[in-house]
């Protein structure tokens, strides 16, 4: 199994169509006219995605996770000005789902607002202000997809109020994680230890972003 996701992961890179279970073109809604609005967006803002937002290849990466989960019900910490919510909405108006997306920030949570228009994806986003600290434990959830991209120190705290609402065979990706620590933290905390040490997980590090499926309840 372990094997099995391994290759799934990296043949997100190649487009290579090898994982058991995964959507047919069949499967996924179709909207061309949407598609080629956004594309047009992404292609129009290719190298301004500055103020804490992901590369270009991070975003490729959100997206094809969600499209190969078939994931509905997403999360994400750290709206920053848009670009990752992009990504993941645009996946999640193929699989018919939505995005939960928070930012503390007001002039990056309005600069993110007028970018889900202009990309045409509001309809997928429900954006909040708000400190993430607080707002996760009032979420009901289920989530079937998180990423976490806000501050880095409470990374493992966002990781366990969130854990209980993720559901089994659901997918938690935390940015700029590294072997050798959280990019800009060193070594401080224990993030990655925490997360690899749970049974429950099957965690492997790509690109810089820590990709941990949920196996089981416990």
């Amino acid at each position: 199994m372990k094997s099995l996701r391994l290759l799934c992961i990296f043949s997100l890179f190649f487009g290579v169509a090898i994982c058991t279970g995964q959507l047919h073109s069949q499967d996924l809604r179709s909207n061309d006219a949407l598609d080629e609005k956004v594309r047009n967006f992404l292609t129009e803002h290719s190298g301004r995605w500055h103020d804490l937002n992901v590369p270009f290849r991070d975003g490729q990466l959100l997206y094809d996770l969600v499209i190969k989960g078939n994931y509905k019900s997403a999360l994400e910490l750290g709206t920053s000005t848009g670009h990752s919510a992009i990504w993941i909405a645009w996946a999640m108006s193929k699989t018919g789902g939505k995005l939960i997306t928070i930012e503390i920030n007001p002039k990056r949570y309005e600069e993110a607002l007028r970018n889900f228009e202009e990309a045409g994806l509001s309809e997928y986003i429900d954006a909040r202000l708000a400190d993430a600290h607080d707002l996760v434990r009032e979420l009901k959830g289920p989530f079937d997809f998180v990423f976490s991209d806000a501050d880095k120190a409470w990374y493992k705290n966002y990781f366990v109020d969130i854990d209980p609402r993720l559901m089994v065979g659901g997918c938690y990706v935390t940015h700029n994680v590294y072997e050798r620590g959280i990019r800009g933290f060193g070594r401080s905390g224990d993030y990655l230890e925490y997360v690899r040490s749970l049974r429950n997980y099957e965690s492997t590090l790509v690109q810089g972003m820590l990709i941990s499926y949920k196996k089981a309840a416990r």
